[in-house]
């Protein structure tokens, strides 16, 4: 049986791969740049399964192929400073926290997992940044539900004001009862 090589290993798969790494670059709202060396086969499988969950999509990918992808962008030169050694490269799409917020809690229970920095809008943050500042973001649906009660409010005012007039009338009704010596059940 012949050996054939990995077609990833060959060059149109190298241009394969970066122009697939730019792509999720360029659709990305945030990034989260994992080292995870140290964790063993069913952690990092763990890990994998809570980023799916969230709708996060993380791979492993060689830093000469992510500093290909990222050459010319502003990203190229902030990026590749955090780019060495295992890195696991985390994507969120939708919710910029989603990547955040569960490297954070993972990283409780598998202390081997270490942040080594995230990207939001362009911007590096380091580690401790991505914990304390893009962990600690309210997520997509925080934020919907936050929006909904924004909207809410003003017709639960209204309501309240077009059963005012309404409900100060019995009060009334109720003094003037008790008043005349009536009970009020």
């Amino acid at each position: 049986m012949p050996v054939t090589a990995n077609p990833r290993n060959t060059r149109s798969g190298k241009t394969s791969q970066i122009g697939d790494i730019k792509a999720k670059f360029d659709k990305m709202t945030s990034m989260v740049l994992v080292d995870y060396a140290g964790m063993n086969v069913e952690t990092v499988s763990k890990l994998r399964a809570e980023f799916r969950k969230v709708g996060v999509e993380y791979k492993v990918v060689k830093n000469t192929i992510v500093k290909q992808a990222l050459k010319g962008s502003t990203l190229g030169d902030t990026i590749g400073k955090s780019l060495r050694g295992m890195t696991g490269l985390a994507w969120s799409y939708e919710d910029p926290a989603a990547a955040a917020k569960v490297v954070k809690e993972f990283k409780k229970g598998y202390e081997k997992l270490n942040i080594r920095g995230g990207v939001i809008d362009g911007q590096l943050l380091d580690g401790k940044g991505v914990e304390d500042q893009l962990a600690t973001m309210p997520g997509k649906d925080e934020l919907r539900a936050s929006l909904l009660a924004t909207f809410q409010a003003p017709m639960q005012q209204l309501v309240m004001l077009l059963n005012a007039p309404a409900q100060n009338f019995a009060y009334l009704l109720d003094a003037k009862h008790r008043e005349l010596g009536g009970t009020s059940e």
